[in-house]
C-alpha cells in the first residue's frame, strides 16, 4: 500500500518547520530552517514526489510556502510569503503568479480542508471530534524563535498532524468517493467540496458534448428577471391567488456580490393558511411555529410528507438550464439523475452515493457569480416554485380538514384522523400528478418543536429525528452540552427520566461544548486559544467563567465553568449534574412535554 504522509508548515521570519507523520505508524520526521541550520530542500522535494501528502489547508498555504522554502526563499521571504497568504486575502493563484512560483505536478497531494462541512478551523473540526488535545499556536507569529521555542513548536506541529490524521480517518467515506469519481472522470477531484466537484464534473460532461470550455458568466450590471409561471399552481383562496400574484409581478435584482436580493416584504410578509404562518424566502418555505408538543393518539395518524429530489426534480420538470449552458446541460443533468436512480434501484450504493455529490452540489454553485453554473433566475425559479408548489400542497391538505404541524423546505408534518386518510392519499396523490413531483411518507408516533429551526420527531419504528438542537454533533456542529437534548429526546422518545439520563452518563463528551472564541479567550489567567472546550463545574463560583481576551467579556453559557483543553480519560467528579437536569427540564418546558 502506498503510504500516506500527514504535513504541517510553521513559518516564523528567523525559522520555519516542516514536518511529516507517517499516518498509519504515527512516526514524525521534520526539517527545520534557522540561522546556522540551512533548509534540506532536496530531501523534502524527494518526500513530496515520492509520497502521498494530506493536510489541511495545504494547497492555500502549506504547498505554496515549501515550493518558495525549495527554490531557496530564506526565512525573511517565507515569513513574507505567509503573510501575503494569510493577511493580503487575495486569492493564492494571484499571489503565485506575481511570486513566479509554480507547484509542482508531481507533488500527490489531498487537502481535507474543502472536503470537510461548512467553513471553520482545524481546531474547531478538533473540538467537534472530540480530539484529546485542542492547543493553540503558542507564539504569535511575529515573535523572533529561539532554542526553546523551536522545541514547543515541533511539538506544536506534531499536535496538529495528530489533528489532520484524525479529521482524514473521518473524512475517508467521503474521501475515497472522491478516489472513486477521479478514476471515472479522469481528473482529481480528492480535494473539493461537493459543489466543486459538481461544477467540475458538470463543466467536463459539457465539453465532451459541445467541445466549448465554459466560464462564469457575465451579466449586465443592471441585470434582472421575473418569476415565470410554471403552469403546474392553483390556488383556491384570495390570500395566496395574491402571493402569487405579487411574486409574477416582482423583479428581482442582484447585489454586489452578485446574489438576489430578497423583496423586503417576501422578507417581511408572513403567508397564512387556515391560520398558520408561513414564511417564503431564498432558502425555502418554513412554518412559524414555537412550542408543540403532539404525541399521536388511538384512532389519529401523524406523518411527514417528504417531497424527494425536489430541486432536481423542479429543475428536470420545468427544463430549467443556466442561460450560458443551454439545452446541453439539461442532458448531462438528467443523464446523472437517471443513473442515479438507475444505481439506486440496483443497490449499487457507490455509484449512488458518487452521482449525489454532483447533484447536490451543483445547486449550491447556481447563485455563485464565481462559478460555470451560476444562474441567479434559475435558483429562484426553482426555490420559488419549491416554495409555492409547498403552499399548494399545504391548502389542499388543510381543506379537507388535516393539520399542518409545520413545513420547512421540501416537506410537511401532517395530523389528521385515520377517517381522513383515504382523502389525504387522494389530496397527496393529486398534488403529485399536477406538479410530477414525489412524496414520500414516515409515520411518527411524537413530534416536539421548540421552535422551526430546533425539533425532534418519534418515527414508529423507533429513531429519532431532530434539527437544531435535536442534531447529533458532528464535523458540521459543535458540541454544546449534548447530554441536555439527549436526555430530553429520551424522555419523550422512550420515557427514560430526563435526571436518569444525565445521572448515569460516565462520558465527559456529553457535558462539554465547544466554541470558536475571535480573538482567544483566558480562563484564570491561562490564554486558552482561539477554540476552547469546558464543562460546568460544582466547584467553580457561579462569578467565575471565561472570558474575551480582547474585552474580557463572559463567553456565553461559561459561568462555574471549568476549561477542558485536554479531555481526561475518567469522568471528572465536579460535573454539576444540578445544572444540566435544570437546562434539560426548561428544553422539556420550551418543547411543550412538560
Amino acid at each position: 500500500m502506498h503510504k500516506m504522509l500527514v504535513l504541517d508548515c510553521e513559518t516564523y521570519s528567523n525559522y520555519f518547520l516542516v514536518s511529516f507523520m507517517d499516518i498509519t505508524t504515527e512516526k514524525v520526521r521534520s526539517f527545520e530552517m534557522y540561522e546556522g541550520h540551512p533548509f534540506d530542500a532536496r530531501s523534502v522535494f524527494k518526500i513530496l514526489s515520492q509520497f502521498t501528502t494530506i493536510s489541511f489547508n495545504g494547497n492555500c498555504y502549506d504547498l505554496p510556502i515549501l515550493t518558495a522554502a525549495i527554490q531557496g526563499y530564506t526565512n525573511t521571504g517565507l515569513k513574507a510569503l505567509s503573510d501575503a497568504i494569510i493577511i493580503s486575502k487575495r486569492p493564492i493563484w494571484s499571489i503565485m503568479r506575481d511570486a513566479e512560483l509554480v507547484i509542482p505536478s508531481t507533488w500527490n497531494h489531498i487537502d481535507v480542508i474543502e472536503v470537510a462541512p461548512g467553513i471553520s478551523g482545524l481546531k474547531t473540526y478538533g473540538g467537534r471530534m472530540h480530539t484529546k488535545t485542542i492547543r493553540d499556536l503558542p507564539y504569535d507569529p511575529d515573535l523572533n524563535i529561539g532554542g526553546n521555542e523551536r522545541k514547543v513548536l515541533r511539538d506544536y506541529c506534531v499536535n496538529d498532524l495528530k489533528l489532520t490524521a484524525e479529521l482524514y480517518n473521518v473524512l475517508k467515506k467521503q474521501i475515497d468517493l472522491r478516489v472513486e469519481m477521479s478514476k471515472q472522470y479522469g481528473m482529481d477531484l480528492r480535494s473539493k467540496s461537493d459543489a466543486q466537484i459538481a461544477e467540475t464534473v458538470i463543466k467536463s460532461e459539457l465539453t465532451k458534448i459541445t467541445g466549448k470550455e465554459y466560464k462564469p458568466p457575465k451579466l449586465p450590471d443592471n441585470y434582472g428577471f421575473y418569476y415565470q409561471d410554471p403552469k403546474i399552481l392553483s390556488f383556491e383562496s384570495d390570500n395566496l391567488k395574491d402571493v402569487f400574484s405579487k411574486i409574477l409581478k416582482e423583479r428581482f435584482v442582484l447585489g454586489d456580490n452578485g446574489s438576489v436580493i430578497i423583496p423586503n416584504w417576501l422578507k417581511t410578509d408572513r403567508v397564512i393558511v387556515a391560520d398558520k404562518e408561513y414564511q417564503m424566502g431564498i432558502g425555502g418555505l418554513h412554518s412559524c411555529e414555537k412550542r408543540q408538543y403532539i404525541k399521536v393518539k388511538k384512532g389519529w395518524v401523524l406523518e411527514d410528507r417528504d417531497a424527494s429530489s425536489y430541486y432536481p426534480n423542479i429543475i428536470l420538470q420545468q427544463q430549467l438550464a443556466p442561460e450560458s449552458l443551454g439545452v446541453p446541460f439539461l442532458k448531462v443533468y438528467e443523464s446523472i439523475v437517471n443513473r442515479r436512480l438507475k444505481a439506486k434501484k440496483e443497490g449499487d450504493k457507490l455509484t449512488s452515493d458518487v452521482l449525489k455529490i454532483t447533484i447536490n452540489g451543483s445547486f449550491g454553485k447556481l447563485g455563485s457569480k464565481y462559478s460555470s453554473l451560476y444562474a441567479p433566475d434559475l435558483l429562484i425559479q426553482t426555490t420559488v416554485t419549491g416554495q409555492l408548489a409547498l403552499l399548494m400542497l399545504i391548502e389542499r391538505l388543510t381543506l379537507i380538514g388535516a393539520e399542518v404541524m409545520s413545513a420547512n423546505t421540501d416537506g410537511v408534518v401532517l395530523h389528521y384522523p385515520e377517517k381522513l386518510t383515504g382523502e389525504v392519499e387522494d389530496v397527496c396523490f393529486n398534488w403529485m400528478l399536477d406538479t410530477s413531483y414525489e412524496l414520500e411518507s414516515t409515520p411518527y408516533t411524537c413530534v416536539a418543536n421548540r421552535d422551526v429551526n430546533n425539533y425532534m420527531a418519534v418515527t414508529t419504528d423507533g429513531q429519532i429525528k431532530g434539527k437544531g438542537i435535536f442534531t447529533k454533533p458532528g464535523l458540521a456542529k459543535n458540541p454544546d452540552f449534548t447530554i441536555i437534548s439527549m436526555a430530553v429526546a429520551k424522555q419523550i422518545a422512550e420515557g427514560i427520566d430526563y435526571k436518569k439520563t444525565i445521572r448515569e452518563c460516565d462520558d465527559v463528551r456529553y457535558f462539554i461544548t465547544v466554541r470558536r472564541v475571535t480573538g482567544g479567550a483566558i480562563w484564570r489567567g491561562e490564554y486558552l486559544g482561539g477554540v476552547v472546550r469546558f464543562y460546568i463545574s460544582n466547584k467553580v463560583p457561579q462569578d467565575e467563567s471565561i472570558h474575551y481576551k480582547k474585552n474580557n467579556n463572559r463567553i456565553p453559557k461559561s459561568a462555574s465553568a471549568k476549561s477542558l483543553m485536554v479531555l481526561p480519560d475518567a469522568l471528572p467528579k465536579d460535573i454539576d449534574y444540578r445544572y444540566y437536569e435544570v437546562e434539560a427540564e426548561k428544553l422539556l418546558i420550551e418543547v411543550g412535554y412538560l
